[in-house]
């Protein structure tokens, strides 16, 4: 199965930003876990290891990686990073998400 996931040079900048305040941690996972307000929650976590079937973003330098249960729910989708009135934070476009809760963080599909 291929999967396309996208970075944009925004969340990129962002990563390396946060990379490298870190000693500990050279790329940023995202995962989709059951629960949340919608059925579905992005995590964003901190990592130095990548799995044998994660899926690698690279862009500008970043590294993200995605587990392969992750994969499916995520397909087609683009990582950003915005700074808003109401604050920053990386969003997820999803074209697989039919519902989405105002957190920014839950989904259905």
């Amino acid at each position: 199965m291929t999967v396309q996931v996208s970075l944009s040079a925004s969340a990129a900048k962002q990563i390396n930003t946060i990379i490298a305040a870190q000693n500990d941690a050279n790329l940023l996972r995202i995962g989709v876990v059951g629960g949340g307000c919608s059925g579905f929650s992005y995590t964003f976590d901190l990592d130095k290891e990548v799995a044998s079937d994660d899926l690698v973003i690279e862009r500008d330098g970043a590294k993200v990686v995605i587990d392969e249960a992750s994969l499916p729910f995520l397909d087609g989708s683009e990582i950003d990073y915005v700074d808003e009135l109401i604050g920053a934070a990386f969003k997820i476009t999803n074209p697989n998400a039919t519902a989405a809760c105002g957190c920014g963080t839950s989904f259905s599909v």
